[in-house]
């Protein structure tokens, strides 16, 4: 698919800010300064780590002329070795970890509501299929506690997609049952994880999305195994009906890059700005 770059970056524009590896404050600072981004999705793993590196991000940001678009958390244990690996260890589904993570949430709530945020992401797990799975209830009555502690907080919990369907995740969400619960749409993640048709998803996920991820991918020839990330523009996305779904959906919020691979981070997320900023530009 040719793209053509080179115009001026949008003001929707956002960055995963551990794309950049930054290392404390400054660090995410400076290099969201120099690469002109203006809205970041901060993850507030690295300050519950050590608060003092972090301690000044807001007005740092501020000063750069970012702003806070979202946070985002991890959970203990995860293991992306393979396919099979993560779905027995992600998320919040095995019972062993569940303790540790919910103190992580418990930690995250006021810390993101401190820094002014209105919505952080984290990824569920596997979420099962059927309504009868042994795990379904379990993980359903975990969400519904972390929305409603979020909701005290005053945020939203956006459930990171592409390891299940859009089907699933959708049933998933009625059944839910909790307003502060949306989707972080991934449109690579859908291939990574072999889910489908990523502009298909989103046109099923369109009214359940607070936030979308920038990032590309081609499936594996492999089934059963990772397919590989990619620079956006460069995968199987197609990224002019992705930016014409959202926009005629009546998606109003951040186009956030995400770049986790690759030894030139710096300019293939410069890339994916100029990409995205384009295609909104030509609308």
């Amino acid at each position: 698919m040719a793209i053509i770059v080179g115009m001026s970056m949008n003001k929707r524009i956002g960055l995963c800010s551990w794309s950049l590896k930054p290392a404390s404050a400054q660090e995410l600072a400076a290099g969201l300064s120099r690469l002109g981004i203006p809205n970041v999705q901060l993850s507030l793993m690295p300050l519950l780590k050590d608060l003092s590196a972090w301690a000044d991000v807001r007005p740092l940001l501020e000063q750069a002329g970012v702003k806070l678009a979202s946070g985002m958390y991890g959970t203990v244990g995860e293991n992306y070795s393979t396919l099979e690996t993560i779905r027995l260890t992600g998320g919040i589904v095995p019972d062993a970890t569940w303790p540790a993570n919910w103190d992580i949430v418990q930690r995250v709530a006021p810390l993101a509501e401190t820094l002014g945020m209105k919505m952080v992401s984290s990824h569920a797990g596997f979420l099962p299929e059927d309504q009868s799975h042994p795990t379904f209830k379990t993980i359903i009555d975990r969400l519904r506690r972390i929305a409603d502690l979020f909701a005290d907080h005053g945020l939203t919990l956006l459930l990171e997609s592409g390891q299940e369907t859009a089907t699933t995740l959708i049933r998933f969400l009625d059944h839910l049952d909790r307003d502060n619960v949306k989707a972080n749409f991934d449109p690579a993640n859908m291939i990574l994880y072999g889910k489908g048709d990523p502009i298909e998803a989103l046109r099923l996920l369109l009214p359940r999305i607070g936030q979308v991820h920038v990032k590309d991918a081609i499936k594996t020839k492999t089934p059963g195994t990772w397919g590989k990330e990619v620079a956006a523009g460069d995968g199987e996305v197609d990224w002019p009906a992705f930016v014409s779904t959202l926009e005629g959906g009546g998606y109003k919020g951040c186009y956030v890059i995400e770049r986790e691979a690759g030894g030139e981070r710096a300019k293939d997320v410069l890339h994916a700005a100029e990409l995205i900023s384009g295609l909104l530009a030509g609308r």
